[in-house]
């Protein structure tokens, strides 16, 4: 069963323009019959990316995001099909059936949102319990300082120390163990087999989406009984936490020129109530690139206020690399006398905080004051090497005029000429160049060769038999005419004909949506498939889009090659014949000589 009836799915995309759907997220530009735009999912400075209006579809050249209205939204908005459909249902004013549909593999996200919903008015419970709570509640009031307001307003709660509390709570509400298990809210025995609650003696911060949903926790150890400062949700059919920041729910609102990226919740929270409505977190993980992108759709300037030991400040060096990806202005907040953000505004107040962040350096800046305090440049070999260090920085800058600008800056604070730094820089400019022709290069070969294929990992050991199904399965998406001709058997192929798990896969789907009442809608495969997936579908239909000769005779060449490619590789595969023959003889022999022993 599909998660909604097809009539329901064309119809939303029916109202759903690709141009105007995606030039509401990228500058579009006419280029001919399509349109161009800098790609959102990757960081450009010359346009690859390509909507297509006749067949209403998306694809990046550069980094090979493509598919259709479904799938521009699953990777911008961070949502799954389901999700997906449900977004371009409410923009498009179409109403979506009630009937409790779930998704098609384990728990679903319907089920995973309503237990979460349940926990966190329960814990909430728990915290404004005298009797229950008094531990959550000291910790929060007292040792963090936070109004009640806030603790409300961002919906906290209090775990107990308790290993069956949530559990009781949830199987009363008709959830069985195993979907606990799947929302990591509870975890079972192997020993008794027993369910137990996930969070104990915890403060627990909800993880909401921009949606309303609760779908995750964060939970921070209050009784000092467990060495884990933190325990975060793992990845659920409801999150995933590469994907999610805590508090962007709130922060969505007041961050369109400058955000607060910090690396715990309790930081958020503070800043939060002391005015600063632009903070978030990320998850008990380091900073991912699928984050950076999503902060990039909401914000032109992003502040870390990282905390200021060794391990925060190696975490802002990574960060600044991870944000220029994608394009977005980077500053360092540098805290003296404080080890966090909640800290500096206990011991300084909200003002000076203010001020900190309108001073926070640039990402230049901070590198620079970096390299500096690890070289002493009294010494001719570790000013040399420091030098180095900062050309190769600017080398990797886009813009002439800003590494004019920190040529000067470096030439200043080490005495040396500009002009001697600017060669260094163009030398390593030309190196990056080079290297980076060499790793396109390597990279080429390596796709050519289906190493590294992520999507169908089955490449490399197949390539022949793997480029006839490529061919053929371009062919299928695209041409109504092939998929009915392989239906009624003028052409013979079957998902037996596939070598590849992926290809066999994809196949087996087209055929199924082909052969069904309504016939074959690209639209649909977003439930089978994932985003990148998705994408890998959208290559192989350009690929065939951009020849000339698509007929039939090209089907039943491509059909003919991957029968000769498969019966290669089982020849490949299977034992010589007169190994066979020597097998068989060698038993016969055994056989023999234990019949003469009896």
């Amino acid at each position: 069963m599909s998660l909604y009836p097809r009539e329901i799915v064309e119809a939303i995309k029916d109202r759903s323009d690709i141009v105007d759907l995606i030039g509401t997220y990228v500058s579009l530009k006419r280029a001919g019959s399509n349109y161009n735009g800098l790609c959102p999912f990757h960081s450009e400075k010359t346009p690859s990316f390509t909507v297509f209006p006749d067949n209403q579809s998306f694809f990046c050249f550069g980094c090979e995001a493509g598919g259709d209205a479904f799938t521009f939204i699953m990777r911008t908005e961070n949502l799954d099909y389901k999700g997906a459909i449900e977004f371009l249902a409410k923009r498009s004013g179409v109403d979506l059936p009630t009937d409790g549909r779930e998704e098609r593999h384990g728990v679903s996200r319907k089920r995973v949102f309503e237990m979460n919903l349940i926990a966190a008015r329960f814990w909430r419970e728990c915290l404004f319990d005298p009797h229950i709570g008094k531990a959550g509640m000291d910790y929060l009031t007292e040792k963090r300082g936070l109004p009640l307001s806030i603790i409300r307003r961002f919906g906290i709660g209090y775990a107990p120390n308790d290993f069956g509390a949530l559990t009781a709570v949830l199987r009363k509400n008709g959830f069985a163990d195993e979907e606990m298990k799947e929302a990591f809210l509870c975890g079972i025995s192997q020993k008794s087999g027993r369910a137990f609650d996930m969070f104990r003696d915890r403060v627990m911060f909800p993880v909401i989406d921009n949606t309303g949903n609760v779908i995750a926790f964060s939970g921070r150890d209050v009784g000092g009984q467990d060495n884990r400062k933190y325990v975060n949700s793992s990845d659920t059919p409801a999150f995933q936490k590469r994907r999610n920041l805590f508090a962007l729910n709130f922060a969505k609102n007041h961050c369109a020129d400058q955000l607060i990226l910090c690396e715990g919740n309790i930081d958020v929270v503070s800043l939060h109530a002391a005015g600063f409505e632009n903070a978030v977190a990320s998850l008990g993980t380091a900073l991912t690139d699928e984050q950076a992108r999503i902060l990039s759709k909401y914000t032109k300037q992003v502040i870390l206020a990282y905390d200021s030991d060794e391990a925060g400040q190696r975490a802002a060096h990574r960060a600044m690399g991870i944000f220029a990806k994608v394009g977005l202005d980077v500053r360092i907040l540098q805290m003296q006398g404080a080890k966090d953000p909640d800290e500096y505004i206990k011991k300084f107040g909200a003002e000076k905080f203010r001020q900190l962040v309108k001073n926070s350096r640039t990402g230049f800046e901070f590198k620079l004051q970096s390299v500096l305090t690890r070289h002493d440049l009294s010494i001719p070999d570790e000013k040399i090497k420091a030098a180095a260090e900062l050309c190769s920085i600017i080398s990797r800058v886009y813009s002439s005029a800003e590494r004019e600008v920190y040529v000067h800056a470096v030439a200043e604070r080490l005495s040396l000429s500009e002009d001697s730094l600017r060669k260094d820089v163009e030398g390593a400019i030309r190196r990056n160049a080079k290297a980076g022709k060499q790793q396109e290069s390597q990279q080429a070969r390596l796709s050519a060769m289906g190493i590294r294929d992520k999507v169908n990992p089955e490449t490399a050991g197949n390539i022949r038999a793997a480029a006839a199904e490529e061919a053929i399965l371009g062919l299928l998406l695209l041409y109504g005419e092939h998929r009915k001709a392989v239906a009624t058997g003028q052409v013979p192929l079957t998902r037996e004909s596939f070598v590849t798990a992926f290809h066999r896969n994809v196949f087996t789907v087209i055929m199924t949506l082909e052969e069904s009442d309504g016939g074959f809608d690209f639209a649909l495969l977003g439930e089978y498939f994932t985003v990148e997936e998705m994408g890998r579908l959208a290559r192989l239909e350009q690929a065939r889009r951009a020849l000339t000769d698509n007929g039939t005779s090209v089907l039943r060449a491509a059909a003919e090659t991957l029968a000769e490619a498969k019966e290669s590789y089982a020849a490949k595969e299977a034992p010589p014949v007169d190994s066979i023959q020597m097998i068989l003889a060698g038993k016969r022999k055994r056989l023999k000589e234990d019949s003469d022993d009896k």
